[in-house]
């Protein structure tokens, strides 16, 4: 099987009120599956760029891109998708969350704020999320990811 390059995204960690933000980016389909807002690096614009566009697009909301706090990996093992993201801690500049709002790209099907506790009982990507949201780690590195379908 010829795998296809590394697609490169970002995603940023927004906790306000210690509670994170985190949205449900399935296309097509309602998968109960949860991460962080952002998407695809687009060449010519640096990650915080990037990362900038892709919260906006998916949230309404604008924010400031800090330090990286966590590479992640994941991938198909029986396919030939495999992406890494880098995330970013971000803080919130302007915009509300509102009803009206719609992801443009049509991937983003829910937005919502969880606590530690709340997000422990959904089923979220990556595994290190709460611990990079929340413990203050300065940079992590988490392994290779079976992606979920």
């Amino acid at each position: 099987m010829i795998r296809a390059k590394p697609r490169l995204a970002v995603r940023g960690l927004l906790v306000v009120a210690d509670k994170l933000l985190l949205v449900n980016a399935y296309k097509g389909r309602k998968v109960a599956l949860y991460c962080a807002p952002g998407g695809g690096v687009e060449a010519g614009q640096s990650l915080p760029e990037n990362l900038q566009r892709e919260f906006h697009e998916e949230t309404g909301l604008t924010v400031e891109v800090a330090a990286p706090c966590l590479v992640n990996e994941f991938h198909d093992p029986q396919g030939t998708f495999h992406q890494v993201d880098i995330y970013f801690h971000v803080t919130h500049i302007a915009g509300n969350l509102t009803g009206e709002w719609r992801d443009p790209e049509g991937v983003v099907s829910e937005r919502r704020w969880v606590t530690r506790a709340e997000l422990a009982t959904l089923q979220v990507k990556p595994d290190s999320l709460a611990r990079v949201a929340w413990d203050g780690e300065i940079m992590i590195y988490d392994a290779l990811e079976p992606i979920l379908r």
